[in-house]
This record gives structure tokens, C-alpha cells and sequence, in this order.
């Protein structure tokens, strides 16, 4: 893309990227072995590998649930309008591949406010009219809800699919994610459906300390960002929605795509989703 530097090279960075803070978009780009990082982002992946050398499960986890809840939302509901709240990059299998390929006419709008994500995703999407990108911060609810390109391409009388897929869990201050996501939720029509995967601390002598280590680990990253909260958190975050079976659980085990023929890595257990349908 024009004026992105690939991770072959970090020379001639463009200006209005800070290559001294990891961003969460490149970072997770690493973790799914892409290619739009800096050496910045890199470390905090190796960094965490050094406490779980298959961190990079974390990403295809949430990946992999992303598809899932899309083709289900794009096959059962009838649903064609999604909200997607922190983007990302581009990879493999967006929301609006998934979606168009099995609704045609399904409308997508992406929500970021990452310069490099902004970037890739306009010059990516100038060939589809159904599918927008725009800057806003996620979590500010009505910056987004009053978003012109929000409201010009979704219809808030007809129901949405509102996604905020490993967003939550990079944010920490007040208002909390459970009120972030109640304003969210107030202004969807009934009939709508909203997804959310976190890390999770599954509060097991198993792997409640490899998810504590993690998130010590992204905290005390150049990306300083990561919090693993317990399920009631989580939880809390689908307030006044209906959880489709089978509720909140491990990422891994939301409707996986066939028998599980080999153990999960520890860390499988340390990322977690639901979808719940607002009455």
C-alpha cells in the first residue's frame, strides 16, 4: 500500500506514524505473522512468547471466532448490517469477506482510529460500496453512534451485528467496558446482536497464572495494554442481551468447525467470547 513500510524494512517510516509506541493493530498483525509491523511491535510479541511461547493462539483464536460469529450471524439471523469497533488490519477473512460472500448485499462499517489501519483499509476498500472505514475512538460509544459514515450506511431502525472482537480488554479507565458496552447497547434496535471476545483469567490452578503472566507481560510492553478479566467480568459486558448457547466460553469451543483431535495450548483457555441477541 502507499506510504506503508513493510516489516522487511523499517526505513522511511511515514511521518504521522510513532514508531516508539507499539500500536495494538501492528502488534496483532505480528501475532498473526503479517507483515504491516515495526520492530517495536515485534518485541511485544516476543516478549510474550517468552511467557508462552504459543501466544500467537491468542490471535488466531480471536481470528477464528471472528469468522465464526460472522458466517453465523450471515446465515441464521438475516441480519446484513455489522459495526465493527476496532478493525484491525487487513488479513485473511475479514468481517466483510465473510459476510458479503454469504450475503451479498450485507453492508459492513469499520471503526478504527490506528493511522496504519486507516491506511490499508481506505485504499483496500475503494472497490466495494458496501463496505466503509472510518476514524473514531471505540470507546467513546457516541462518537461513534453519531459517526456520519455510521449513520449514513447503517439503518439504527432495522438490527445490527455490533462486534468489539479484542478490543475491550486494551482498555482500562473510566467508564468502565460494562458501561462502554450498556451505551452500546442502548442505541441498537431489538433484533441486534453483539460480540465481544477478551482475554479471560479463567480463575483455575491450571492457567489463571499463565493468564496473569500474560497480561504483566502486555502491560509492561511497549504496547502497555492487556487485561485479563474473569468471566463475571465479562460477562457483565452483555447486560440486557439474550447469550446464544453456548453462552460465554473459551473462543476455541464457540461452535468450533469439527471434532477437537489435539489439545488446546494453555493459552486457548486464556481467551474468551460470546454473542447475545438484544430482545
Amino acid at each position: 500500500m502507499p506510504g506503508i513500510t513493510h516489516s522487511s524494512s523499517d526505513v522511511g517510516v511515514p511521518v504521522y506514524i510513532d514508531v516508539t509506541k507499539a500500536s495494538i493493530a501492528r502488534v496483532y498483525d505480528a501475532f498473526l505473522n503479517g507483515k504491516d509491523n515495526y520492530e517495536i511491535d515485534r518485541e511485544v510479541l516476543q516478549r510474550v512468547q517468552r511467557v508462552a511461547p504459543e501466544a500467537t493462539q491468542l490471535a488466531w483464536d480471536n481470528r477464528n471466532f471472528l469468522i465464526r460469529v460472522t458466517r453465523f450471524i450471515a446465515t441464521e439471523t438475516g441480519i446484513t448490517q455489522f459495526l465493527d469497533c476496532g478493525s484491525g488490519l487487513p488479513t485473511a477473512e475479514n468481517t466483510h469477506q465473510v459476510a458479503q460472500r454469504l450475503q451479498p448485499d450485507a453492508r459492513v462499517v469499520y471503526v478504527d482510529n490506528d493511522p496504519v489501519v486507516l491506511a490499508h483499509g481506505r485504499a483496500l476498500l475503494e472497490e466495494n460500496d458496501q463496505t466503509h472505514l472510518t476514524a473514531a475512538d471505540i470507546f467513546k460509544p457516541r462518537a461513534v453512534l453519531e459517526d456520519e459514515i455510521v449513520l449514513r450506511n447503517l439503518d439504527f431502525s432495522q438490527p445490527i451485528a455490533l462486534f468489539q472482537l479484542g478490543t475491550l480488554h486494551h482498555y482500562d479507565d473510566e467508564p468502565s467496558p460494562t458501561e462502554i458496552m450498556r451505551e452500546y447497547i442502548a442505541a441498537l434496535p431489538s433484533g441486534s446482536y453483539v460480540a465481544i471476545s477478551h482475554f479471560l483469567d479463567p480463575e483455575t490452578a491450571e492457567h489463571s497464572e499463565l493468564a496473569r503472566k500474560m497480561e504483566e507481560t502486555f502491560l509492561h510492553s511497549p504496547m502497555g495494554t492487556g487485561v485479563f478479566r474473569t468471566r463475571s467480568e465479562i460477562e457483565s459486558m452483555f447486560a440486557g442481551l439474550e447469550l446464544v448457547d453456548p453462552g460465554l466460553t473459551i473462543c476455541a469451543d464457540w461452535w468450533p468447525d469439527g471434532p477437537r483431535v489435539k489439545p488446546l495450548p494453555p493459552v486457548s483457555y486464556c481467551i474468551a467470547g460470546a454473542v447475545g441477541r438484544k430482545p
